[in-house]
């Protein structure tokens, strides 16, 4: 019944392209028509919104109206559906595997670095309107069209659409699941970096320790960014749980309402920093002289007087407690 259902679906896809190609040459747009076909391996139906999913920021086009037009809401709305897309093939890829796991394997696939290459492999960054004045040509913009793309195939042909892309498309030509699965990704030392590049401070606090139902010690780690929490991340050790904190706040940096709080709270300490200590006149000078011989002389009337002697025990390491990691490796 399910062969015959996919047997369905694959005949109208078949059909509803045959139907678009004839419509195709008669459209005047047609070489835009053709180069999305290539990459999508479907018609586009509205191929304004995968014209705006190619406009980055700083491109100078504007609507009818006079508004700059970008691709920051498609982007928006991509990061999201590509979320559970990814998730939903990797949950079922691997079949019984923790959410850990599923989690880091899902971010090995969405990752800036990951997403940069798959917009250049699928010929994306050939066709992105952007200033050359852009100082995120080398990091984002590949990446981020890629995810506002995801957005336009979403508002245009619907979710199935969406996950047969990034199956048949992307996944299957691009992606080695198993290999990638298996690949270490430090997340805290690519946060790091950045909070390096950045002069913002990176503190991992370890919040919390507890037991889960079989007895296992689960531990929940936050990381702080100029001391405001950025993202927290739980782990069956304390590794796994900065990596998945850093995770987090690897994300939240993206955010510019939180960056604009990050910077600003660095510039208020900055200036606290900087005010001068206030100055004491010479008599508040003579009086905490006159105090430290004070409390001198009865330290000397203490330690004259008749000692008590108190046994010194050694502390266990474990006794003492533990320091923020702030490991930069």
């Amino acid at each position: 019944m399910r062969a015959l259902s996919s047997k369905n679906t694959l005949s109208k896809i078949v059909l509803r392209n045959q139907i678009d190609k004839i419509r195709l040459l008669f459209h005047r747009d047609r070489e835009s028509y053709l180069c999305f076909y290539r990459i999508l391996g479907f018609y586009p139906r509205n191929i304004q919104l995968y014209e705006q999913a190619l406009l980055h920021k700083s491109s100078s086009v504007r609507s009818d109206k006079g508004r700059p037009l970008n691709n920051e809401r498609l982007e928006f709305l991509g990061d999201a559906i590509l979320d559970a897309i990814v998730g939903d093939i990797v949950y079922k890829r691997f079949e019984g595997k923790r959410e850990g796991f599923l989690t880091n394997t899902r971010s090995k696939i969405v990752q800036r670095e990951t997403l940069n290459k798959l917009a250049v492999e699928i010929g994306l960054d050939k066709l992105i309107k952007y200033s050359t004045r852009s100082s995120s040509h080398n990091s984002y913009m590949y990446g981020n069209a890629f995810e506002a793309f995801i957005g336009a195939i979403y508002l245009d042909q619907g979710y199935e659409r969406c996950k047969q892309f990034m199956e048949q498309r992307i996944i299957n030509r691009y992606i080695d699941l198993d290999k990638i699965s298996r690949k270490e990704v430090n997340f805290k030392s690519k946060l790091i970096e950045w909070s390096q590049k950045s002069k913002l401070e990176v503190s991992f606090e370890l919040i919390e320790q507890f037991l889960d139902q079989d007895s296992n010690p689960v531990f929940q780690t936050e990381v702080r960014i100029e001391g405001l929490p950025a993202g927290t991340g739980t782990g069956y050790s304390k590794k796994e749980s900065q990596q998945n904190a850093a995770q987090m706040a690897i994300k939240k940096v993206k955010d510019p309402t939180f960056m604009a709080t990050v910077n600003e709270t660095k510039m208020q300490q900055s200036a606290m920093a900087a005010e001068p200590e206030p100055e004491m006149d010479a008599d508040s000078d003579i009086e905490l002289l006159n105090d430290n011989i004070l409390e001198e002389n009865e330290f000397d009337n203490e330690i004259t007087a008749e000692p008590i002697v108190e046994s010194i025990q050694s502390k266990s390491p474990c006794d003492v407690p533990e320091s923020p990691d702030r490991d930069l490796h």
